[in-house]
């Protein structure tokens, strides 16, 4: 009997582990079908899915160069209409999002295609340096917002 990747074949269940179960194909060849393959619901135990002796149609996933086979029972189920897809291991593409509001002023100049860096950049420092002082903060340098003592805080260099 030549097996190759993909045959749906018929088997016998000749043993139960923890971690799957081996199934007797014929000709002296068996493999083993993973817990992961035994059902599409969650198996915690294989014996509550499978007995000894149990005859089992299996699709064959995998045959390593030593000899070892792999097998699916979940995957050797004809199911009309469905089919399962091949896992992706892509990560999902980001969904466009919506351009954001607009929140300047109506006032204000309209956006040039144009605009260099350093006209956005001059732009950006006056509106941030005037919301700032429109809160009433006092500007302060990196050192000094850092360094501030503050009122509930240990301040170890009293």
């Amino acid at each position: 009997m030549d097996l190759k990747v993909g045959d749906v074949c018929e088997g016998t269940v000749t043993g139960i582990t923890k971690y799957g179960a081996f199934v007797s194909l014929g000709d002296g060849k068996s493999g083993l079908v993973h817990i992961s393959e035994i059902a599409d619901t969650y198996v915690s135990d294989v014996s509550a899915f499978l007995s000894l002796g149990q005859a089992v149609k299996v699709r064959i996933t995998g045959i390593d160069p030593d000899g070892k086979i792999r097998l699916s029972i979940k995957r050797a189920a004809d199911r009309p209409g469905q089919s399962r897809p091949a896992p992706s291991f892509r990560a999902p593409s980001a969904s466009p999002r919506p351009a954001p509001a607009e929140t300047a002023p109506a006032a204000a100049e309209p956006k040039s295609e144009k605009a260099s860096l350093d006209d956005m950049l001059k732009r950006f420092m006056s509106e941030s340096n005037a919301n700032f002082s429109s809160v009433g903060g006092k500007q302060r340098s990196g050192y000094e917002r850092r360094s501030a003592k503050k009122p509930g805080r240990r301040n170890y260099d009293d």
